[in-house]
């Protein structure tokens, strides 16, 4: 399995992303799900770990179908999705992927959040990061992203936040900023930088919500994203078509697929039975 290491770093604290990212994953959520496609929480509810303590378990259903590429589509069932299950034990937390057409696609994501620019080269106590050329540093203000996801709104070399000051966003701005957080991943790429441009981006929208609030809010827009999915999958009678959500995975070739260890849907070999991801958390539901 491809495991690499990812640091984001962010112009916020640690406490301040709490919300942030509460925020940013529901209203997110609740904008890209629209005519049969997007995302379906189906649990989320607290958890506890003897390690990690008490935390939120979720799970989500992302739906799948118009962002595959045309060879897959043909081969893919309509109701096609990736299984997403989260356990959050904030400031560390857990992520994995499953992919109901193609047993192979099987993430797993751990992130820690630190106060600190990205310089911790022990995050994840276990074992130390990889080599450098396994380190990669994600700049949500200067690395590109593909020209769809660019919203000029979200551009953090422009935005200013009128609540707390901060930005614009200048060269070498990890450097010298203050407050600075770092988002250290073991896995995936693209779907990062856009995230955490968001949960900044949308920090005057946040700003000021406590863990209460923010809660309210997830669970407010939860029942919005549900209800809005399945009024538009009723309304198809050909069946649901659904998208791959930005935040999520990116499969747009069959390279792709190869890279993450995936055969493409005609090879025999992706019909074989897979073995459990990996033994769960005592927290985790059976």
């Amino acid at each position: 399995m491809l495991v690499k290491e990812y640091r984001i770093c962010m112009p916020l604290t640690v406490e301040e992303y709490r919300i942030g990212q509460l925020y940013m994953i529901s209203k997110h959520s609740l904008e890209q799900s629209s005519a049969g496609e997007g995302v379906e929480v189906t649990v989320n509810r607290s958890c506890e770990d003897p390690k990690h303590g008490r935390g939120q378990y979720t799970e989500k259903r992302i739906y799948l179908s118009s962002k595959l590429p045309g060879w897959a589509q043909t081969f893919v069932p309509k109701i096609f999705y990736i299984t997403e299950r989260a356990w959050n034990y904030y400031p560390f937390t857990i992520t994995e992927y499953t992919c109901s057409f193609l047993p192979k696609l099987q993430i797993r994501i751990e992130t820690q959040f630190e106060n600190n620019r990205g310089d911790n080269n022990q995050v994840f106590v276990e074992s130390p990061s990889p080599p450098p050329d396994e380190v990669c540093a994600l700049d949500i203000a200067f690395d590109e992203l593909p020209e769809r996801y660019y919203k000029e709104s979200e551009d953090l070399r422009l935005f200013r936040s009128v609540k707390t000051g901060r930005g614009p966003l200048v060269e070498g701005w990890r450097s010298d900023t203050q407050p600075i957080m770092c988002s250290y991943k073991r896995n995936i790429q693209d779907v990062l930088l856009i995230g955490h441009r968001q949960a900044v981006a949308w920090i005057d929208e946040w700003s000021g919500m406590s863990l209460e609030d923010v809660r309210e809010f997830e669970r407010d827009l939860q029942e919005q994203t549900n209800s809005k999915l399945k009024q538009n999958t009723v309304m198809d009678s050909a069946g649901p078509r659904h998208s791959l959500l930005t935040r999520s995975l990116s499969m747009t070739d069959e390279a792709s697929l190869r890279k993450l260890g995936v055969q493409p849907p005609h090879d025999p070999e992706t019909q074989s039975t897979q073995p459990p991801l990996h033994k769960r958390l005592n927290s985790s539901p059976e």
